[in-house]
C-alpha cells in the first residue's frame, strides 16, 4: 500500500500533467508539455540487480523498483511501451533516489507527523474499500501488515510536510506575474466559436445491414416529422434519443467548440442559426436531429475571468520548480551511486 511512487512522481518531480493542464481554461499546460527533447536514456538491463543504487549508503532495492514500476503502469493503464522502456525506468529510478534523499532528510531534521494525522490517512485508505474485510484482503494480497502501511504513510507525510515547509515561501505568485503571463501568452486564452445545441439520436448499430439501417431512418423521419409539427423537442429527445449522455436532459449537449463533434454533426450544428432545426444528419452513430439554441463568437478570455486559474497554474509551476531545486540540492550534497 506504499504510496511513495505517487508522491515521488507528483510532489517531488512534478510529473503529473493533470494539475498544470487543468490550471487555465485554454492551453496553459502546452508550454510545459513542449519540454526540450533530452538525450536517449542509458539502456536498462533486462534483469536488474537486487540493488540498483545506493543513496548515502542506503540501497534502492529491486523490490522497491519493481513496485514503483507497477504503480506507473497501473496509472498508465498498461505496460511500459518497449520503445520508452529505458526512459521510463530511468525516470522511476531517479524518482526513487529522490525519495530516498528526502526520507533521509526528514530524519536529519526530525520531522514529526502526529499520530492523529496518520490515523486519518489510514481512515482515508480504508474508505476506498467497501468494508473492513476487503481492506484486510488487500493487505494479505500485497503481503503487507497494517503497521507497515502506517509506517509508509508516516514517511510519505513527513516528506510532504518537509517539502511544504521548505518551499512554501518561494511559491507565492505576485499579481504582476499573473498579468505578465497573461500578456505574454495571448494564444493560450483564445476561445473559439461555440454553439449550444440539443439532438435526438436514432442509433444504428455498427455493421448493421441495410434493412436495420432503413428501419432506423424511418423512425428518425417519423420523429423529425413530429419536431416539424411543433411537438416539444426536449420531450421527444427524452422519449426517443439513444444518447444516454443527453437524452435525460432533453437532448441538451451544452456548449461545444468547433471540432469537438464528429464531422457531419459539427458542420451542421455550426451552419444552423439559433432556433433552427436540422434535417436528418447521418454519422457513424446513426441519425441525428439537431436544434441549435445559441451561438457564441470566438473571443480572447478577459484577464479578470481567468486570473484565479492563472494564479493557480503559476503557483503549481513554482511549486514543481522549487521542489526540484530542493531535491537536487539534497542529491548534490549526498553520495549517489547508480549501479546499472
Amino acid at each position: 500500500m506504499r504510496v511513495f511512487p505517487l508522491i515521488v512522481a507528483v510532489v517531488v518531480c512534478g510529473c503529473s500533467k493533470t494539475a498544470t493542464e487543468a490550471a487555465t481554461p485554454a492551453k496553459a499546460g502546452a508550454s510545459q508539455t513542449a519540454a526540450a527533447t533530452s538525450a536517449p536514456a542509458k539502456p536498462v538491463p533486462a534483469q536488474v540487480p537486487d540493488v540498483l543504487a545506493r543513496v548515502n549508503g542506503e540501497a534502492v532495492s529491486k523490490s522497491d523498483f519493481d513496485r514503483a514500476v507497477q504503480a506507473v503502469e497501473a496509472r498508465a493503464g498498461g505496460p511500459v511501451p518497449p520503445e520508452q522502456r529505458d526512459q521510463v525506468l530511468r525516470g522511476v529510478l531517479d524518482q526513487l533516489i529522490g525519495y530516498k534523499v528526502l526520507a533521509q532528510e526528514t530524519k536529519t531534521r526530525n520531522v514529526a507527523v502526529p499520530d492523529a494525522e496518520i490515523d486519518a490517512r489510514i481512515g482515508q485508505i480504508r474508505g476506498q474499500f467497501p468494508n473492513e474485510e476487503a481492506f484486510t484482503q488487500m493487505l494479505a494480497q500485497r503481503k503487507l501488515t497494517l503497521e507497515q502501511v502506517k509506517s509508509d504513510a508516516r514517511q510519505d507525510m513527513a516528506i510532504a510536510k518537509m517539502i511544504e515547509d521548505e518551499i512554501a515561501p518561494k511559491v507565492v505568485v505576485k499579481p504582476e506575474q499573473v498579468t505578465d503571463f497573461y500578456a505574454k501568452n495571448p494564444d493560450q486564452f483564445k476561445e473559439g466559436e461555440s454553439v449550444r445545441a440539443s439532438h435526438i439520436l436514432i442509433a444504428v448499430p455498427k455493421g448493421a445491414d441495410a434493412a436495420t439501417k432503413a428501419q432506423a431512418r424511418a423512425k428518425a423521419e417519423g420523429v423529425l416529422k413530429d419536431v416539424k409539427a411543433g411537438k416539444e423537442f426536449a420531450a421527444l429527445a427524452k422519449e426517443h434519443s439513444a444518447d444516454p449522455g443527453s437524452a435525460a436532459n432533453g437532448g441538451d449537449l451544452g456548449f461545444f467548440q468547433q471540432g469537438q463533434m464528429v464531422g457531419p454533426f459539427n458542420d451542421t450544428a455550426f451552419s444552423l442559426a439559433p432556433g433552427a432545426t436540422s434535417d436528418l444528419v447521418e454519422t457513424d452513430f446513426g441519425f441525428h436531429i439537431i436544434r441549435v439554441a445559441e451561438k457564441k463568437e470566438g473571443r480572447t478570455i478577459p484577464l479578470e475571468e481567468v486570473k484565479p486559474q492563472v494564479e493557480q497554474y503559476l503557483q503549481q509551476r513554482n511549486r514543481q520548480e522549487q521542489t526540484e531545486v530542493f531535491v537536487n540540492s539534497l542529491k548534490a550534497k549526498g553520495k549517489i551511486e547508480v549501479l546499472i
